[in-house]
């Protein structure tokens, strides 16, 4: 209820303003008196300030869509060849420093893995060993000399051991050797000592076997040259398969690689006691070395399982099929393939594949540093050593580097990773390490250390990864992890929406660090880092406020005056609103699918926050100014009040993203309450502006009709500044209901008064113009004077929808209730229904010009009419006026719109019935003929405004003074007797009506005897009789007579006895009157009853009459004509006292003075009219 007395109080100021222009209706004011609303153009000084005012509200409503298309241009970046922004290197990362010392040990390193190089070559690696020390110069930075004498070193150390590492893992598509159809198989494999082919004839012919022929083993010169194997291994049998998987795995130390062979068979399990069971008996006893001595004894016994009989034969095993590896046609990363299983000889028949990883590697080096650290150790440090060098001399965008090295780096990295036997899993955590912490020096492409990532994940084995290696790994994620936070911090300066290049990097990063956080190795390493969007979070938090501090130091929007610290705010606002933007189109999206936070709602909520904290102190400080008596609201203060509200807008509006539960609580939900007293003040700026652009419209208007329209320039510049200030208020969209209800009365009648000053000002200046101008000039400008005003009022016709007054009407309702809504309609469409009146008086005002114009043609064309003589016919007497009426019709056909054109037809129409009746009244008393004329005439002007239709409507035209004219010249057609006639009947209709009057009134009873054809009248009492003597009484009497004379010629007057000092008298008389039916049949034959005060000494004053219709008494079936007509009930009359004179039939009766009926029953009236006049 208080919000509801509030809201009244608050607009009732805003209706009295709307009252007052309904004050100033009557008189219409003149030229030379100004109306108090709006300022008399003549000392106003108008500039082109409104206008620029306008423009630059404009461009403050254009301002989200401005950035809104920014922001749009910025996600629409293509490719960009500038690059990104540098990068903020980590303050605490200090890159180690190797000394002179360790750098020539890890040359002594290298070269050492050069020298030994064994292994195929790929086509990626450098097979000269000069290029590769030319390689290695420059890498650890040795000088030649120092280079021999360290090759000289390596040369003269102990060479290499290596080994081979073996997994045998599965086969597939072996043949059934089982009666089932399955086999049962099992590998046998082991090193042939110097079984490398000396030539290529020797490579195609050799076939190996552990089951040798006797033969072949005879031709040696001596068993211990003739050994076939330095070790031999044997897998587990798996039953009943011809796709056996095995996955396990062998070490065999090589003695020549070179020459040494691998050789493997493949065997169906059959016997209890097999070449499996034997071997694995020898391997238990001899171990993997040392097996030589007992190998013809494996080989004689599987000998004498060939050549026994037939029933031994089933118990041995079958043979599946074999693969012979030359060592040294390995690769140098080794083999992980597929090999087909080759027969013993051209009459065996095998078939079927078996997959194998084969990897040599050293297992001794006589290097220093190998003997004092680990491989990881010195591979790491060789790593970045080359990562250090190849990056340097990168030179097309070396921030986008992908890590590919050189080839001669990979061929030394490759063999120095492969002679220390290093697994895929170390090697990629060695490189993520190297490739990381370079990152943190010197940048390099994120989808590289994203590849790296994803290579320690596929590789990931737990209990591979202990001690150091484990907290190295730890320590480099810890450190990329936080130098990615400190990037996310400065996002905006680092990765900046205007480079494509730091986009595409800023996702990137962002991608490998969302993935780092769901790897297995992370956390396996890292367990107490579970909740890495919380640090990703924090550092989104801490780097929007860090960036928002430093828009407030570069903007200062503490500095200056109140109006430049306003305006400053602005800036700070729009540059957070473009921030948000980026936020919105381009950052959220790479945090939502890289690392699931939500940026945009952490952004803008601390934004929001940070931003509201500022501008409620700065409009404290300017609601205390304002409410200073002494202060004045100044245009420019007012224009950025008015765009730092309309910014703030801008910034909530963002949130219409965030879902609804997350909006309630952001610190911008009241912002519109800070800015309640100061837009009140910004709307009488605009309204001041307003007026400023109307004046100025009006008085640069030539006021001719634009091109395709029928109005001029200054009411299209009055809707168009009507318009803007319409879109200002919908731009600020008030939140609150009460509020936007007072501030819409507000502007309703603002556009309302100044809607009134435009049609006075447009009004004044045809009164100005029309001196000195044609008829048909003034017409063309008063035309287009009356178009502007009716486009106008068109306009302020659609304010309800414009400005939503039924959304306020809700608003108010839910608030306020019905009683709030009731309100909002009053106020608002009485502001509408008040100007809606002030144009249509200001219409009519420049209409009256037109028809004065007019007039005295008009009055000439009607004279000459009157004057025309009876030998004139009527088509001849009016064509004159018809013919003029119809070029003016012209021109106002062609000049006005409809609805204007109605009005003005409307306007002539009345004027045409008002000079036709003054022409009959001042000729009253002439020829019927004359009277005739005029009755043609106003039937002519009928068809000529109705004009089939397309013009005034039937209705309108036979209404008021239309009715008034008929009636003159239908009762001027009329004879005196008619008239008096028609006298009565008013009478009789009159004295229907009245009920209660304060004359009083008088009880009679009629009944008639047809018979006889005698009327009684019975007069019985009166009551109320007015007091017309000094004494507050009066002497009164009942005249009564048949009427009308004419009618009645035999019938006397009679009169009752007179009551002496009363105003109630009591009669009872009675009185009889000759009536014939055809004397009561008329109508208009009635009683009169006069009632008079009887004086002694002067005439009598007249009290009242009243009239009963004889038709109620004496027409037959009445019940006062029968023979029971004494007991009816009496008849109550009610007096009345009008003057006759008032009465058009007395005028025209009194006009007629040779008529001695007429003069006689003038005569008397006149007495009864003198009677009350000395009253």
């Amino acid at each position: 209820m208080t919000t509801l007395l509030d809201l009244k109080s608050s607009v009732l100021r805003q209706v009295q303003r709307s009252q007052s222009l309904r004050s100033r209706r009557e008189p219409p004011p003149t030229a030379s008196s100004p109306l108090p609303h709006c300022p008399d153009p003549l000392p106003r000084r108008v500039s082109g300030e409104s206008g620029e005012f306008f423009q630059r509200m404009n461009a403050i409503l254009q301002k989200q869509e401005n950035m809104t298309r920014a922001a749009q241009a910025e996600c629409q970046r293509g490719a960009c060849t500038v690059p990104p922004p540098q990068e903020q290197m980590d303050q605490a990362f200090i890159p180690d420093r190797i000394s002179r010392t360790e750098l020539d040990l890890l040359y002594e390193e290298a070269v050492y893995t050069v020298v030994n190089r064994v292994g195929v070559p790929s086509a990626e690696h450098v097979k000269s060993d000069d290029e590769l020390f030319a390689y290695l110069l420059k890498v650890f930075d040795i000088g030649e000399e120092e280079h021999d004498i360290i090759l000289q070193k390596v040369q003269e150390s102990k060479r290499a051991s290596f080994s081979l590492r073996i997994s045998v893992l599965k086969a597939k598509n072996l043949m059934a050797k089982d009666a089932n159809g399955y086999s049962d198989p099992y590998c046998m494999l082991g090193i042939l000592v110097g079984q490398g082919p000396r030539d290529p004839e020797e490579k195609k012919e050799r076939k190996f076997s552990f089951r040798k022929r006797r033969e072949k083993l005879e031709k040696r010169s001596s068993t211990k040259e003739v050994l076939p194997a330095s070790c031999i291994q044997v897998t587990e049998v798996k039953p009943e398969t011809l796709n056996p998987v095995w996955d396990e795995h062998f070490v065999f130390e090589i003695d020549d690689v070179h020459n040494d062979l691998l050789h493997l068979d493949i065997w169906d399990h059959d016997d209890d006691v097999s070449v499996a069971e034997a071997c694995k008996k020898l391997n238990e006893v001899s171990g993997l070395r040392g097996m030589g001595r007992y190998f013809k004894q494996i080989a004689k016994s599987v000998r004498a399982n060939g050549s026994a009989s037939a029933s031994s034969e089933e118990n041995a095993d079958d043979f599946l099929g074999c693969i012979n590896i030359p060592l040294n046609e390995i690769p140098v990363g080794g083999y992980d393939t597929w090999f087909k299983l080759e027969p013993r000889s051209s009459t065996s028949k095998v078939q079927g594949e078996c997959h194998l990883i084969m990897k040599l590697f050293t297992n001794q080096r006589d290097t220093t540093l190998s003997k004092k650290d680990t491989n990881i150790s010195i591979h790491k440090k060789i790593f970045s050593q080359i990562v250090e060098y190849e990056h340097a001399n990168v030179k097309r965008e070396p921030y986008n580097w992908n890590g590919q090295v050189s080839p001669p780096a990979w061929t030394v990295l490759t063999h120095h990773a492969v002679q220390t036997d290093l697994s895929p899993l170390q090697q990629a955590i060695i490189r993520w390490q190297c490739y990381s912490s370079h990152h943190r020096n010197q940048r390099v492409c994120y989808s590289l250390l994203l590849r790296l990532l994803r290579t320690i994940d596929a590789e990931w084995d737990p209990p591979a990864v202990r001690g150091d290696l484990e907290r190295q790994l730890s320590d480099s994620f810890r450190l990329y992890t936080e130098h990615c936070l400190g990037l996310m911090k400065n996002m905006r300066q680092v990765f900046p929406c205007t480079s494509a290049a730091a986009i595409t990097r800023y996702e990137l990063m962002l991608r490998g660090v969302g993935y780092m956080q769901n790897m297995r190795a992370f956390k396996t390493v890292c367990p107490l880092r579970n909740e890495l969007h919380l640090d990703i979070t924090t550092a989104v938090k801490k780097g929007t406020a860090e960036w928002y501090e430093s828009l407030v130091v570069r903007y200062k929007p503490e500095d200056g005056s109140l109006e430049d610290q306003l305006k400053k705010l602005v800036q700070v606002i729009d540059a957070v609103c473009a921030d948000l933007h980026r936020a919105q189109n381009i950052y959220n999206a790479l945090f939502n699918s890289a690392v699931k936070v939500d940026y945009f709602s952490i952004s803008l909520r601390q934004l929001e926050k940070l931003v509201a904290d500022d501008v409620n102190v700065a409009m404290e400080r300017v609601s205390g100014t304002l409410e200073q008596e002494s202060f004045r609201l100044t245009q420019t203060m007012g224009e950025t009040i008015f765009e730092l509200f309309m910014s703030l807008k801008i910034l909530k509006g963002f949130r219409d993203v965030l879902p609804l539960k997350d909006t309630k609580m952001l610190a911008l939900t009241g912002y519109h309450n800070w800015f309640k007293s100061s837009i009140h003040k910004w709307l009488q700026i605009v309204h001041d502006r307003s007026c400023d652009r109307i004046l100025q419209a009006v008085e640069t208007d030539k006021l001719n009709a634009l091109q395709s329209a029928k109005h001029s320039s200054s009411a299209v510049e009055v809707t168009a500044c009507f318009s803007q200030v319409r879109e200002i208020w919908l731009q600020l969209a008030w939140p609150d209901s009460a509020g936007a209800f007072i501030f819409v009365t507000r502007l309703t009648d603002n556009f309302c008064s100044e809607a009134v000053c435009y049609s006075e000002m447009i009004t004044r200046k045809i009164e100005r113009n029309q001196q000195g101008q044609d008829h048909k000039s003034f017409t063309v400008q008063l035309c287009i004077a009356l178009n502007n005003m009716e486009h106008v009022r068109i306009f302020l016709g659609h304010l309800p929808r414009d400005l939503d007054w039924q959304g306020v009407e809700q608003a108010m309702e839910e608030s306020c209730g019905l009683e709030g809504k009731e309100q909002v309609y009053k106020a608002l469409n009485g502001q509408l229904f008040n100007v809606d009146l002030d144009l249509q008086r200001e219409v009519k005002r420049l209409i009256t010009h037109l028809t004065d114009k007019m007039m005295p043609e008009l009055r000439r064309y009607i004279q000459h009419i009157s004057l025309s003589p009876d030998s004139i016919n009527n088509e001849d007497a009016v064509c004159p006026l018809m013919k003029y009426l119809q070029d003016t019709m012209a021109i106002l056909t062609e000049r006005l719109v409809k609805e204007n054109l109605a009005r003005v037809l409307q306007s002539m129409w009345e004027l045409l019935l008002r000079m036709i009746l003054d022409a009959v009244s001042e000729n009253r008393g002439v020829q019927v003929e004359f009277y005739n004329r005029f009755q043609y005439t106003v039937e002519t002007l009928v068809q000529f405004f109705y004009a089939e239709g397309e013009g005034l409507t039937l209705e309108d035209m036979k209404s008021g003074e239309y009715k008034a004219l008929d009636e003159e010249l239908k009762l001027n057609k009329c004879s005196s007797f008619e008239l008096i006639e028609q006298y009565y009947l008013e009478k009789i209709s009159l004295q229907k009506t009245l009920k209660h009057t304060r004359f009083g009134r008088i009880s009679v009873k009629c009944y008639y005897d047809a018979p006889e054809q005698r009327l009684t009248v019975e007069i019985l009492h009166a009551a109320d009789i007015i007091a017309l003597d000094a004494n507050g009484l009066s002497d009164p009497f009942v005249i009564v007579e048949l009427c009308p004379h004419h009618l009645f010629p035999l019938a006397k007057s009679q009169r009752t006895q007179v009551k002496l000092k009363t105003l109630h008298p009591v009669f009872d008389e009675l009185f009889y009157f000759h009536v014939s039916p055809e004397q009561y049949r008329h109508r208009y034959a009635c009683l009169t009853f006069t009632v008079m005060d009887y004086d002694w000494l002067s005439t009598n004053d007249f009290a009242g009459e009243a009239v009963a219709p004889l038709s109620d008494f004496c027409w037959p079936g009445r019940p006062n004509a029968s023979p029971a007509g004494k007991s009816v009930q009496p008849v109550i009359l009610h007096l009345s006292r009008s003057k006759p004179s008032e009465k058009p039939i007395m005028r025209m009766l009194d006009a007629r003075i040779g008529d001695r009926e007429a003069q006689e029953f003038v005569r008397r009236l006149k007495e009864i009219e003198k009677s009350m006049e000395e009253e």
